[in-house]
């Protein structure tokens, strides 16, 4: 059995996240590193009017994650394998032991500022659910056809889609959607159109920023949100972190490939619980949590006993992962 960290993205954030993370000396110096390397007080980025940024938002989660990860190491407790879900392949890389907190804190900074530069206003991104997507596809490709910025960005699920693209064509695809049978459209709070087309330019900037950038081959199974696949390579991972702003999302089979490699315990890093939502009808026979919902001591005896049946039963940190 295996122990699989998920780490967030945009939309997860909740004002107050920094301030909220377990008083633990580990935490401190996790936002003290921070905003050494941001030259800034991380602290200043939480609060409600900072949130509307892009860039503060991807900073916090890529802080917050971080912050929990060795806050649970102090206590012993330690992933098989990660997945973030956009912005959360940072933490993921970071806490796979193949990229430097430091440069994640700088590229993220860059990451925000290129997509809110790139879309300051008039775009985003909506959840359709109940409509699977060779329901959606049509509907997205006649919107195309007749003029409007609109795309596939992300699969959670089997009926649970996220379309991202300019504001009055998610507004015409969100009734579209209803109207073949779509239970809810709902718009997201992020003001981006992520995992489209339209952020392959900025895409294209991340890439030359993260040639700059010493990566390592992870040190444990780094899982793309993008492909569904494990990484082990250096520069696949900077490829995977540079593109997967423009690149389309398919959660739920990355949450199955994980499961299918022998993850039974997956823990959603702060904040909020979204992605433990998505990953339990896949865990349905193990079990998914949040950092943010579980008592520390409690994720600490979880994770022990996870580690006890690896021994047992020779699965987890022993498997042959391959090299896809």
């Amino acid at each position: 059995m295996s122990i699989l960290f998920t780490f967030p993205g945009q939309g997860a954030q909740t004002p107050d996240m920094l301030h909220r993370l377990p008083p633990h000396p580990v935490v401190a110096d996790t936002l003290r590193a921070a905003s050494d390397a941001l030259g800034e007080d991380i602290l200043t980025l939480d609060n409600a009017t900072a949130l509307a940024s892009t860039r503060a938002v991807q900073l916090c989660l890529l802080v917050a994650g971080v912050a929990a990860v060795r806050l649970l190491e102090t206590q012993g407790c330690r992933p098989d394998m990660v997945a973030g879900l956009s912005i959360g392949a940072y933490p993921a890389a970071v806490s796979a032991g193949a990229l430097d907190f430091a440069d994640a804190v700088r590229l993220v900074a860059l990451r925000g500022t290129l997509m809110q530069n790139a879309y300051p206003g008039g775009y985003g991104m909506t959840a359709i659910i109940g409509l699977r997507e060779a329901q959606l596809e049509p509907l997205l490709a006649a919107r195309r056809a007749a003029g409007d910025e609109v795309y596939l960005a992300n699969i959670n699920a089997d009926t649970q889609l996220v379309v991202a693209g300019r504001e009055d064509a998610l507004q015409r695809m969100s009734k579209e959607a209803l109207a073949a049978g779509a239970h809810k459209a709902r718009r997201l709070a992020i003001s981006v159109p992520s995992h489209c087309p339209l952020l392959m330019a900025s895409a294209a900037q991340m890439t030359a920023a993260l040639a700059a950038i010493t990566l390592r081959a992870p040190r444990i199974a780094c899982l793309s949100a993008s492909s569904a696949r494990v990484i082990w390579q250096a520069d696949a991972l900077a490829d995977d972190l540079a593109n997967n702003m423009a690149r389309q999302v398919r959660w739920h089979d990355a949450a199955t490939a994980a499961w299918e490699r022998g993850a039974r315990l997956a823990v959603e890093m702060p904040p909020g619980s979204v992605l433990t939502r998505l990953v339990k009808p896949v865990f349905s026979a193990g079990l998914a949590v949040a950092f943010g919902e579980t008592r520390i001591d409690s994720l600490q005896s979880l994770c022990t006993r996870e580690s006890r049946q690896d021994g047992l039963y020779g699965a987890g940190r022993d498997i042959d992962w391959g090299t896809d």
